[in-house]
């Protein structure tokens, strides 16, 4: 099994020998045997924990690149008159959370889906690639109060 010690930043995706699909959770690693798309397996091993993001590589000893893809996961869409207040009491439970303009989207959660319909918005299961906002200032993840 090939190793890998080394992530790579935004490479052209004719580069990479294979490539992975992750899901928001799973590009959060230091150490984990991994199955590319393709069945190969390998083993990353990290200095520190990391946060991965699509388009990234994974180097391995070999020298072959395993581009990361953001997989598609089970999310809710939430929509809303009121969809400031929607953001703030997501933002309140430190849940990750994806904004775009007249939408924000998050990990599917049957508690905050009541939240939600119960202030007023309006909310559809969708299965789509999961890219929030990163925590303060634009960088790394935003974490529950566990930290």
């Amino acid at each position: 099994m090939d190793n890998c010690f080394l992530i790579v930043n935004k490479i052209a995706k004719n580069k990479a020998k294979d490539h992975i699909s992750l899901s928001y959770d799973e590009r959060f690693l230091r150490r984990k045997k991994l199955v590319s798309d393709n069945g190969f397996e390998f083993l990353v091993n990290l200095p520190e924990t990391k946060s991965l993001s699509e388009n990234q590589a994974f180097r391995l000893q070999s020298g072959n690149l395993i581009l990361i893809k953001n997989k598609k996961e089970s999310l809710l869409e939430i929509k809303g008159k009121n969809l400031m207040q929607l953001i703030w009491h997501i933002g309140n439970r430190h849940m990750p959370c994806q904004i775009e303009k007249d939408r924000i989207f998050i990990q599917h959660d049957e508690v905050i889906k009541k939240m939600i319909l119960k202030l007023g918005g309006k909310v559809k299961k969708v299965l789509k690639p999961f890219k929030p906002e990163g925590g303060a200032y634009g960088i790394g993840r935003t974490h529950s109060h566990k930290h």
